[in-house]
């Protein structure tokens, strides 16, 4: 299992930057992580096996726990996870069409970059909790 994050638009704030990939560098010990950035239309994205959830305000809201049980059933199906986080103007419907799942992280804004942050901890925390780790306390 490997777990993606890929984002639409250049990212430019080094702290949340650096935020994010904190919290996928901890992740790595449980599971492999990339992250970068993706231009839709050359992305391949369709064409990889695994579960592609795009982050999106009017997506499914889940909290840290329906969050951490997504990860664990896609985990038991050992299927890579390519979260996605769109541009400015979102996802068109094509993409959110061929999405297998759309998950709002809150009926709030949030800059690209602190949104990527927000993600990439509630990926920490789920991985955590699935292992025992006090982290998630």
């Amino acid at each position: 299992m490997k777990v993606y994050v890929f984002y639409i638009g250049k990212a430019r704030d080094d702290h949340s930057n650096a935020i994010a990939a904190e919290f996928l560098k901890r992740t790595s010990r449980f599971a492999k992580c990339e992250m970068r950035e993706i231009h839709p239309e050359r992305t391949g994205l369709w064409e990889r096996p695994g579960a592609k959830i795009l982050l999106d305000p009017k997506g499914k809201p889940l909290d840290s726990a329906g969050f951490t049980e997504m990860v664990r059933r896609l985990e038991l199906e050992a299927r890579d996870i390519y979260f996605v986080l769109g541009g400015a103007d979102g996802f068109d419907a094509e993409w959110k069409r061929r999405a297998n799942l759309l998950v709002s992280l809150s009926p709030m804004t949030f800059p690209h970059e602190l949104a990527r942050a927000m993600l990439a901890e509630q990926i920490y925390r789920a991985f955590t909790t699935l292992r025992g780790h006090p982290y998630p306390r």
